[in-house]
């Protein structure tokens, strides 16, 4: 889910007026930047408003000014966060041949944190969100919408897959889409938590291992990914995340050519 980059670095003066159309939005968008940059490294209950103004270069007033409350501040930034993520991934999958590809590519985005655009502020952030969702309604409204979300992309390539003949047609694209996000929303967690078994690469693998059963086409590991696979904290994997990230790429390649 990308954010633009280089947003953060714009500044604003308090009591500033805006002097051109989209000010307004640029302001609104480098705030939402921020906040996921320090709800993710930070947490959300140790998140102030005048941490998320501090990194946006803004006053606290003007955050509150946009955004009411923190837990809206955490919504908005959530669905700015989800929509630069799927227009980042329509983008990609546009460019492969192979529903199988494409789901594979959504699969990557999902676990392999070289494939998702933006990685240090993904997995920590959902973690947050799904714990206020629990006790909050309104965040609890958005975090269905994305689910929903979710599962249609993942039901609407089942079916474009069936439609191609690529994958079994007896399979309930719906269902399917449920135990896959589920599976991937699971797998997000033990990566979140740095569990010894589960890195991002092994998660990937895992993932498209059993979405290439059920939908029944061939899916094989990259020669070397298991060698690949190292263990260190999250913000440590860079070099194991970029290996698996061109792996899956190359494999993938090779499979739509074949």
């Amino acid at each position: 889910m990308a954010v633009t980059r280089g947003i953060a670095e714009m500044t604003t003066r308090s009591g500033d007026v805006p002097e051109a159309l989209g000010t307004a939005d640029q302001r609104r968008e480098q705030m939402l930047h921020a906040a996921l940059e320090v709800i993710s490294a930070r947490g959300y209950a140790d998140t102030r408003i005048a941490d998320v103004a501090e990194r946006a270069g803004v006053s606290p007033a003007l955050v509150i000014y946009y955004f009411k409350t923190k837990d809206l501040l955490l919504t908005e930034a959530i669905r700015h966060y989800e929509d630069s993520w799927y227009r980042v991934g329509q983008a990609r999958m546009a460019e492969l041949a192979s529903a199988a590809a494409q789901l594979g590519e959504f699969v990557a985005m999902s676990t392999l944190a070289d494939a998702d655009p933006e990685p240090d502020t993904s997995w920590q952030l959902w973690l947050d969100f799904w714990a206020q969702a629990a006790r909050n309604a309104e965040v609890a409204a958005v975090r269905q919408k994305s689910d929903e979300r979710w599962r249609e992309v993942i039901a609407d390539l089942v079916r474009d897959g069936q439609a191609r003949g690529e994958f079994r047609a007896e399979v309930d694209a719906d269902a399917f889409a449920i135990c896959l996000s589920s599976l991937l929303d699971g797998l997000t967690i033990q990566i979140a938590l740095d569990d010894p078994l589960v890195d991002s690469v092994h998660a990937y693998e895992l993932a498209m291992q059993l979405v290439a059963d059920q939908l029944d086409f061939d899916w094989t590991p990259s020669r070397g990914r298991s060698a690949d696979r190292g263990r260190s904290g999250s913000r440590g994997r860079t070099a194991t995340r970029a290996s698996a990230a061109r792996a899956a790429a190359a494999s993938q390649k090779g499979s739509d050519e074949g």
